[in-house]
């Protein structure tokens, strides 16, 4: 059946573009609105009994739950796009029973859509670093709470120079956001440019790489200090869009003929690592220096492999 619908959309795309755009979008954002009505009241339900009990038997089914919910997008991705030529290298041993770090460079939107797609299977639920004030936002807030997202209050620049104890509040939740996930699985995600790429950013920033912003060693370091022996692995994702950065919509409409990703397994140094881990990493520059020295080699490495991966695409291309 998946194979029958997936041809059908190929065909329509391949005699009619036009109409094989709307036909795709038109059917995700169906599927998809749908989805998150049928999943968002259990998980809603579930998740306020998990708060209000700590049962672990809640946990589990909200969790479930939101796997269900990325599947269906998943079987989207691949029943009603067009024929495309994504090259997506993983290690072959990723398990979906541990806990990692997974840090990545950041060009769209789609970016976390594709971390899921590449998950299934392979890794635990995907988790990443979000605003507290995203709570409010129907469904989705309270999905991100009850899922154990770790939800940050960020205070301005401006109040925590009226009041320094701000910046010390703010870090402590958000360990404490981050120790939430210390007795189930995770992949928790950094995207650690702390914004989406682009030429214009780069040049602002002066940044000393040909296809990156520069590394922020704050959310990673967080991670390590809440987190430290639970942690199994660091997982470095690069992602490539040869055809420029899309949006969400284009997705959907089947826009993103070409994506490269490569995920490998990267070591810290385990000096560094007990050091971030037991030390007072906020206010100890010289740690500091060695965890941007370390960042420093991992983006130079990342780089390079941004442009092996857009050269192989130019080098070898594959009719679609």
């Amino acid at each position: 059946m998946k194979n029958k619908i997936k041809n059908i959309y190929q065909n329509v795309h391949a005699k009619a573009p036009i109409v094989g755009k709307a036909a795709s979008f038109a059917t995700a954002a169906g599927v998809i609105c749908t989805n998150t009505l049928t999943y968002g009241i259990p998980l809603w339900l579930l998740g306020a009994t998990k708060v209000a009990t700590g049962s672990s038997v809640a946990d589990k089914k909200v969790i479930k739950i939101a796997k269900h919910w990325i599947n269906t997008n998943n079987l989207l991705i691949d029943s009603v796009l067009p024929k495309r030529d994504w090259r997506i290298d993983l290690p072959d041993d990723l398990e979906e029973d541990k806990q990692y770090l997974l840090i990545s460079n950041h060009l769209s939107w789609v970016d976390t859509s594709i971390v899921q797609y590449i998950s299934q299977d392979r890794l635990p639920l995907t988790r990443f670093f979000t605003k507290y004030n995203l709570i409010y936002i129907p469904f989705i807030g309270q999905a991100f709470y009850f899922l154990d997202f770790p939800m940050m209050k960020r205070h301005s620049k401006e109040e925590i120079a009226k009041n320094p104890g701000l910046k010390d509040r703010d870090i402590l939740e958000a360990k404490r956001a981050c120790e939430l996930l210390k007795d189930k699985p995770f992949a928790l995600l950094n995207y650690l440019e702390g914004t989406r790429f682009t030429p214009k950013k780069r040049e602002a920033q002066n940044s000393p790489y040909k296809n990156l912003l520069k590394p922020k060693a704050g959310g990673i370091s967080l991670a390590i200090q809440a987190l430290g022996p639970q942690i199994d692995g660091i997982l470095d994702m690069t992602i490539v869009y040869p055809d420029g950065s899309p949006s969400y919509t284009d997705l959907w409409k089947g826009n993103v003929k070409r994506l490269g990703v490569h995920v490998q397994h990267i070591d810290i140094p385990q000096e560094l690592f007990d050091a971030i881990e037991e030390g007072d990493y906020n206010n100890d520059e010289a740690m500091k220096q060695t965890m941007y020295a370390w960042l420093d080699e991992v983006w130079k490495n990342k780089d390079e492999q941004i442009s092996r991966m857009k050269a192989d695409f130019e080098n070898s291309p594959k009719s679609l």
